[in-house]
């Protein structure tokens, strides 16, 4: 597409929907993507936490309990 079909397309969707509604749109879409990257960062986070939490299972015999068995 060339620029010409761009600003043409461009200034359709401004008659079509206005300014001010596009500037919500593109607020709203920020902050959804926000949302979603530090979601995705807590995630990552928690997983983290989890996998570093504890190195034996539960009822698992650990070295000293097997010397006093």
């Amino acid at each position: 597409m060339s620029m010409s079909e761009l600003l043409l397309i461009l200034a359709i969707v401004i008659l079509v929907f206005g300014t001010k509604r596009l500037k919500n749109v593109g607020a709203d879409l920020g902050d959804a993507i926000k949302n979603f990257r530090s979601s995705m960062k807590e995630g990552g986070e928690a997983k983290n936490i989890d996998d570093k939490k504890g190195e034996t299972l539960d009822g698992e015999i650990t070295h000293k309990e097997k010397d006093q068995a």
